[in-house]
């Protein structure tokens, strides 16, 4: 399967990116006659309970469960590499079950990040997107959070992009790193930054020596930038990204 050719998930109404790994794709776009919806929880759902609010929602809207597009989380804090693939491979149990994503495919694009400050007790839903029948074309997609480092490999210590270096020049080529990435899963779909109407930046180092060069001038930041004070989910990951193009997002309550 070719990462840089979308695939079409007939069964979600979406096409997606190929990422090589199991856990995620690289993004997903709505195919004609869809569009993408996006949910926030007003505060973050543990994860099975979470996958449960999920099936109510796209049940009450009459779609089914294979319509879900996009994952957003909340991890108390960063993984082992061990750790995280042990998650990984609990995460996926429920998209299989739900007839999305089999041992090595998976078409529904994630971010899962650890907040510095706060953070949730066990790992959680942030935010979901599904697709919905639509008469209009809103070129709707979202693509999944990506840190300093290329995917598919059998590690990620041994190919993170300025391993350690927090220098404000380390960051900087993380920064450009991430984002060329950001671009390539854009392109895959047929999209750019000038479509995007949401860019989200996961760090907690100071991103203002790169941010002019890095996101605005390339127009990463047409319609803002929400910085979220969160660490990657990998323990010496440090700088993390997504975007989207989603025009009707909502907030769900949530009751204590």
């Amino acid at each position: 399967m070719m990462k840089d050719q979308a695939v079409v998930f007939a069964p979600g109404n979406y096409r997606y990116v190929p990422s090589g790994v199991m856990q995620y794709s690289g993004g997903a776009a709505a195919e004609p006659g869809y569009t993408i919806r996006r949910v926030v929880f007003s505060r973050p759902v543990p994860l099975l309970d979470g996958f449960a609010r999920i099936r109510q929602v796209l049940e009450s809207e009459g779609r089914p469960l294979t319509a879900l597009c996009g994952c957003e989380l909340r991890s108390p804090g960063q993984f082992s590499e061990e750790g995280f693939a042990k998650f990984n491979a609990e995460y996926v149990g429920t998209l299989q079950a739900w007839g999305i994503a089999d041992d090595t495919v998976n078409p529904v694009p994630r971010s899962n990040v650890c907040p510095e400050i706060d953070p949730p007790a066990q790992p959680s839903f942030y935010a979901f997107s599904y697709t919905a029948p639509s008469s209009e074309d809103e070129r709707a997609f979202v693509i999944a959070g990506s840190s300093e480092v290329p995917e598919g490999h059998a590690n990620y210590k041994d190919h993170l992009i300025a391993y350690q270096d927090i220098s404000p020049a380390g960051m900087r080529k993380k920064a450009r790193w991430v984002l060329d990435e950001m671009q390539r899963r854009m392109a895959v779909l047929g999209y750019e930054w000038q479509d995007c109407t949401g860019t989200q930046l996961y760090i907690i180092h100071d991103p203002h020596p790169f941010l002019a060069d890095e996101f605005v001038r390339r127009g990463a930041m047409r319609l803002g930038l929400n910085w979220h004070f969160v660490r990657p989910p990998v323990v010496d990951m440090e700088f993390e990204m997504d975007c989207r193009r989603v025009l009707i997002e909502r907030v769900l309550p949530v009751s204590s």
